[in-house]
């Protein structure tokens, strides 16, 4: 969103309307397709422990074609975020809970230091839950004359620096309601708006003809989720927690 006018409730949810609306829409059922990806977890195992498939759950139908993943390429239609792809991914039963933003920044071109075509883009990490933080990764000189560039990652962890305990999104919510601040619930034209972008994909869905695939409980999804962003040229990156080489011991838990 836009920065607001000032800072108010109003001012504030009037941005992400704007966002919402800039939103495109499907206007097809091969739009939808395309773009689009939905799953449901098989039986599988995470963190050692074997678990059930969604359709041996108590009280789920053996034939459930209810999704418990969902994959998908958005657009945004404004003038700052014209052409840029936000590729978001929500589900149960992945490898852990985590709520993170990742923006990946252009890549070099295949010229002077990344001529091998081995370096990787820069990433800005904004962790949300459950470790609040942010991770910059850049591409850096190799003190030295050979003139080679590696990695180099800073961290910035929210509860190491921050004193006291950090109030639970709930908590911080039921506070505002108390207060009689609305500036973080939802208003009904955000809803409204919402529901418009929703509504078509999940008529579509409603489709027997709509793939439903299928992926181990402790994966990330099904295959299609990863095929989803190698069409353009990119991929899904770790995250934070399950990438030692990321995870720094004075962030851990």
């Amino acid at each position: 969103m836009e920065p607001p006018s000032r800072l108010k409730a109003e001012a504030i949810r009037d941005e992400k309307v704007k966002v919402l609306r800039s939103i495109r829409r499907f206007e097809s059922a091969e739009e939808i397709h395309q773009n689009i990806v939905r799953g449901q977890y098989n039986s599988g195992e995470i963190q050692g422990q074997s678990v059930s498939g969604y359709r041996e759950e108590e009280n789920v139908s053996p034939k459930s074609n209810t999704e418990t993943f969902v994959a998908a390429k958005i657009m945004i239609d404004n003038f700052r975020w014209s052409g840029v792809p936000f590729y978001i991914r929500t589900g149960k039963r992945l490898p852990q809970k985590a709520t993170e933003i990742i923006v990946e920044f252009k890549n070099l071109p295949n010229l002077y230091f990344n001529k091998q075509k081995t370096l990787e883009p820069n990433l800005l990490v904004i962790r949300i839950h459950p470790e609040e933080g942010i991770h910059l990764k850049l591409n850096a000189k190799n003190p030295g004359t050979d003139g080679t560039i590696l990695p180099i990652s800073m961290d910035f962890c929210h509860k190491n620096t921050v004193e006291g305990r950090t109030p639970e999104a709930y908590e911080r919510l039921i506070k505002d309601a108390l207060e009689g601040d609305s500036t973080f619930f939802t208003r009904w034209d955000e809803v409204s708006i919402a529901w418009k972008v929703v509504d078509p994909i999940i008529k579509e869905w409603s489709n027997s003809d709509f793939a439903l695939h299928h992926y181990r409980a402790g994966e990330w999804g099904p295959l299609e989720a990863k095929q989803l962003l190698e069409r353009d040229g990119f991929k899904w990156w770790p995250v934070y927690g399950e990438d030692p080489n990321r995870r720094k011991k004075e962030c851990s838990l």
